[in-house]
């Protein structure tokens, strides 16, 4: 995955774009290059990307809308988060804004290629100064809320900064004995319903891996990633994946 740590503290939910400001061509055209060489979650799970005008979408805002489809499968929806969250960051590395939209839909929301629409992305050109320079900037819950042991500061914040739905960050990391045990908590609250926030807050724990990652190849830090089987559980921490790390 290509090394986005920085990003991490550059990016931001981009949702006011000045209309005098657009993409080149040139731009829009390593955009779609750049989606070549994403690495997905779950190679075996089906997606699909397409780039459309914000006007092809009920979005609010932005120049452009990315659209994942995906195949349903375990894991698809983080499997949409880890993918798209490399968007994320590498549009912010272009001075290319972005955000997040979880209830926009495509005006034509029929499946591609017998694969179901999951979520957007929405971009536009942005300035320099429209993104954060400071994770000081960031409204987020202490490292102490989502991390339990000791562990190195790079990896830590870099989850501790991840995006998510409504800020619910519902993602849980305990380190112990050389591996991270990442957790889902299904006890979340916002103003999106029950349901809807639990399909969202399954694509934030694909975000939150791709930023732990990031992290963890920020510290130079090898290892290995396990997803572990979905569960039917309610409420309470649920386990997702598991990290061996060295």
């Amino acid at each position: 995955m290509t090394d986005l740590y920085e990003m991490l503290t550059k990016r931001k939910s981009m949702r006011h774009f000045d209309e005098d400001l657009h993409l080149t061509e040139e731009e829009l055209q390593e955009v779609c290059a750049k989606l070549q060489n994403l690495v997905p979650l779950d190679p075996d799970i089906a997606v699909h990307l397409d780039i459309v005008t914000r006007d092809e979408t009920d979005a609010k805002w932005g120049e452009y809308c990315l659209l994942l489809y995906s195949e349903k499968k375990p894991r698809w929806l983080e499997n949409a988060g880890y993918l798209l969250e490399q968007v994320d960051l590498l549009l912010a590395s272009m001075d290319i804004g972005s955000c997040w939209v979880g209830m926009a839909k495509p005006n034509d929301p029929a499946d591609q290629n017998g694969l179901t629409y999951t979520i957007m992305l929405a971009f536009g050109k942005s300035r320099p100064e429209d993104f954060r320079d400071s994770v000081s900037r960031y409204r987020r819950m202490t490292a102490e809320e989502i991390w339990q042991g000791a562990f190195d500061p790079a990896a830590v914040e870099a989850v501790r900064v991840a995006p998510s739905a409504c800020n619910t960050q519902p993602w849980r990391v305990v380190s112990e004995d050389g591996k991270l045990t990442l957790c889902r908590n299904l006890d979340t609250e916002a103003f999106v319903g029950k349901e809807a926030l639990a399909y969202f807050n399954a694509i934030d724990m694909g975000i939150c891996m791709c930023c732990l990652e990031l992290g963890l190849d920020h510290a130079g830090r090898e290892y290995a990633r396990k997803l572990l089987p979905e569960t039917d559980q309610a409420t309470g921490l649920v386990p997702v994946a598991e990290y061996e790390v060295k």
